[in-house]
């Protein structure tokens, strides 16, 4: 059964019962990469209740070395065990948030990033919904892309080799408290997704980086690999992360009005028209590496072009049809994230930029409901419709130029994720590809 802890004495009231030996103190750095350390039960009083001290020198995106002390504070509420090291020696893992060795909140801190974000929302009254559909795939080895299957989308048949391995995950994800939708084998070969129930913006981020971690276990114990890498094979679909999100008062949708021809209020499209205008800037938070540009091309089911709609599946953001006494499932789908981001700072960016379409008034173009991807360059120019970076130096450039991306990240996290993304381009950009080789040796 999940834990429910709430506080820090039902923490170390569940250890003691269930004689839980150790616990892994987790938290991300600003690429989103999960980091851990683990501390004896006789550690844990101290820890919940004063932090525990590291040094953050080797974090990426924390301190310099000359002022690396930081102290991880675990949050009882992300006590859970985890169901693969269950044994006689149980494991369990909190969240933590990072402070500086004052106590104040570490600008460095993604989860801090959030949190700030959601502060401010709340103010204005409002609650952030997110619920992301991660695509991953499976392969034989870590070596090389060597799929399991030959499966296609929604298959149940024995093309679908990685059954087991869905359910198993799903297992596992529910003994840790985090609720599942549904799962299915996606389009492309050994592609698959696995849904999460939609939960507040700070939650699901914490569950994503649970999920993430979750399908590589399960997946190592059956002897296979998992990734998340957005776009591991040429010539076939990558993986997304699409966002549905909504804002909430209390109970209430505030995107539902049941007198709109779409089932938007105001507050709704005004977040989509925010959405749209800065999603370019964003970019480099949604899609941050060099892989996940080879994405975000057209072809392949990923958005490219700027636009919303209901059913068309190639606009950026799509709108999925109102059921009659489903108000509250009334919310927008995000498509351009892929599952590589961090998504502290993925859903602090679309926030922003989806308040800053609330809070400015934006205007909402009307949908667009046919083919983007069948339309010339002069019919999209003439919509209105203009395009996604198409690289990273090009998303880099957009984000220097961001004032909204740097009020959101803090001058710290945009800093570093400026530069460091400066040096991934630099690295790229001098390295000879095999399609180089095969392309322009035999003329040259």
């Amino acid at each position: 059964m999940p834990c429910s802890c709430q506080t820090q004495e039902d923490v170390l009231r569940f250890c003691k019962e269930n004689r839980v030996k150790f616990i892994r103190l987790w938290f991300t750095d600003v690429l989103g990469s999960l980091k851990s350390f683990a501390i004896p039960f006789e550690e844990l009083e101290t820890a919940l209740y004063e932090g525990m001290g590291f040094d953050g020198s080797s974090i990426k995106g924390f301190a310099r070395i000359d002022e690396s002390d930081m102290v991880a504070l675990p949050d009882p509420k992300t006590f859970q065990l985890l169901p693969w090291r269950s044994g006689e020696e149980k494991v369990g893992r909190m969240f933590c948030d990072i402070l500086n060795p004052d106590g104040t909140p570490f600008e460095g801190d993604p989860r801090y990033v959030l949190k700030k974000n959601l502060e401010k929302l709340a103010q204005k009254g409002y609650i952030y919904y997110v619920g992301p559909e991660l695509e991953f795939f499976y392969f034989k080895s870590d070596k090389e892309p060597i799929p399991l299957d030959r499966g296609g989308y929604f298959d149940l048949t024995t093309l679908d080799a990685a059954s087991d391995l869905r359910r198993d995950t799903i297992r596992t994800l529910e003994e840790m408290g985090i609720r599942v939708e549904y799962s299915h084998h996606e389009v492309a070969f050994s592609q698959h997704e696995i849904d999460l129930r939609y939960a507040d913006a700070l939650t699901m981020a914490d569950n994503v980086m649970t999920y993430r971690i979750v399908v590589k276990e399960i997946a190592q114990k059956h002897g296979v690999y998992a990734t998340f890498m957005p776009k591991p094979i040429a010539g076939i679909n990558g993986s997304g992360m699409h966002t549905h999100q909504s804002l909430f008062r209390g109970d209430t949708n505030a995107f539902f009005d049941p007198h709109d021809p779409y089932f938007l209020s105001d507050v709704a499209k005004k977040f989509i028209a925010g959405i749209l205008r800065h999603a370019r800037e964003i970019a480099l938070v949604t899609n941050q590496w060099v892989n996940s540009y080879k994405r975000l091309v057209p072809g392949y089911e990923a958005p490219v072009y700027i636009c919303w709609a209901r059913r068309n599946r190639s606009a950026l953001v799509r709108v999925p049809m109102y059921k009659p006494g489903k108000e509250k499932a009334t919310r927008i789908e995000v498509r351009n994230p892929d599952p590589a981001c961090n998504p502290y700072l993925a859903f602090s960016v679309m926030l922003a930029a989806g308040m800053a379409g609330v809070e400015g008034n934006y205007e909402l173009p009307e949908p667009v409901e046919r083919d983007v991807y069948h339309m010339t360059p002069d019919e999209r120019k003439a919509l209105g419709i203009a395009s996604l970076p198409g690289s990273l130096k090009e998303a880099i450039d957009l984000a220097l130029e961001s004032k909204l991306l740097r009020e959101t990240l803090g001058e710290h996290v945009f800093t570093y994720l400026v530069e460091s993304k400066m040096t991934e381009w630099d690295e790229y950009r001098v390295v000879v590809h095999p399609y180089e080789i095969e392309r322009y040796l035999p003329i040259l």
